[in-house]
């Protein structure tokens, strides 16, 4: 039988509530999810005053295995457990001897391993040792089209509600990083702080956070699927003026994306609301209204030039086979039109 994997929520609940495991090894793609575990580690295996006798964080560009072997080898002072960190673990080398102390670890010592941008070999000894007797930790980037449904999680757990396309316009934003995304999230905290009900708007979000509620891409998308040449063609002028906040890259994705999942749609029997949420494992049924709209608009022999013309507009946009006269903003202008017309 396979071995249930550890999700972030229950980890972090188990450290709350004081539940401690002898070695962690938090690996992956995803940063955020193993520095707030970490820092949970951190702020409550040990008291403040018994940090500094019982407390050792180690750096992997300065540190050898047998550094590791000292270091969780010694008795607590004064204290129940000492806490040893690594992080930057995934440049220590010959990391997997450290399996003739996973294997039998000390109870009174915490050994937190941060492997970041890699993962152990789940076949080797080391990864089934830190399995059977710790924490194996995969953190695991959040796909883009499930960051709404994440955002609004994120809010849920601050006690915060929402009106518009509050979760839809910061993920179009501020994408999948989800370190920005909490910064921001506290911005409006701070912001709230005192309110009886706390709820975000649109508005809100375009007075605090710099996103505009009418210039944004998922607007843009919208636009295109309804036909609404001038809006669209408004926020393409909108987008020209703020290269910046609106780099002609993440738009092309978010075009890219929304055609490539209708032609999906187009080729799927059941076009109901319900089941092209069910394909696209969509939590939200405003996400599907464009591709739905997108249907009547637009063929599928149309769509299917379309993709062919965004990823010339990519090509362009990186200046190959291009006229060195054009800007992002008539690249992308002109995208715009082959696809309204």
């Amino acid at each position: 039988m396979a071995k249930q994997e550890h999700t972030y929520d229950d980890i972090c609940r188990e450290i709350k509530a004081k539940q401690f495991r002898p070695v962690y090894v938090l690996m992956g793609e995803e940063p955020y999810f193993i520095d707030r575990i970490t820092d949970l580690l951190l702020e409550n295996v040990l008291e403040e005053t018994e940090r500094d006798f019982n407390q050792i964080l180690l750096y992997g560009a300065d540190t050898k295995v047998t550094d590791i072997f000292n270091a969780v080898r010694r008795f607590p002072m004064m204290s129940t457990h000492q806490l040893v960190v690594v992080r930057e673990a995934q440049l220590i080398h010959n990391l997997e001897l450290l399996v003739n102390y996973v294997k039998k670890p000390l109870p009174s010592t915490i050994l937190v391993i941060n492997y970041k941008y890699k993962t152990l070999d789940r076949r080797k000894t080391l990864a089934l040792a830190v399995e059977k007797n710790g924490i194996l930790f995969d953190s695991k980037k959040i796909p883009d089209y499930k960051m709404p449904e994440y955002i609004l999680f994120m809010l849920r757990q601050r006690a915060i509600e929402t009106k518009g396309n509050v979760a839809l316009m910061l993920a179009d934003y501020l994408g999948n990083d989800l370190e920005l995304l909490s910064k921001e999230l506290e911005k409006l905290m701070i912001l709230m702080s005192g309110q009886p009900v706390k709820c975000i708007t649109p508005e809100i979000i375009e007075k605090n956070i710099g996103i505009s509620k009418d210039f944004n891409n998922f607007e843009l998308q919208s636009a295109l699927a309804r036909k609404e040449i001038l809006k669209a063609n408004r926020i393409a002028h909108y987008f020209e003026r703020n290269p910046h906040n609106h780099p002609i890259q993440a738009t092309l994705s978010v075009l890219f994306n929304y055609f490539s999942n209708l032609l999906i749609c187009h080729y799927t029997k059941d076009q109901s609301e319900k089941s092209l949420m069910a394909t696209f494992g969509f939590r939200f049924s405003i996400q599907v209204k464009d591709y739905q709209t997108g249907l009547k608009n637009y063929t599928a022999m149309k769509v299917f030039n379309l993709i062919r013309e965004i990823r010339l507009a990519d090509v362009h946009s990186k200046g190959v086979d291009a006229s060195a006269s054009l800007t992002d903003g008539d690249i992308l202008k002109e995208l715009i039109y082959k696809i309204l017309h």
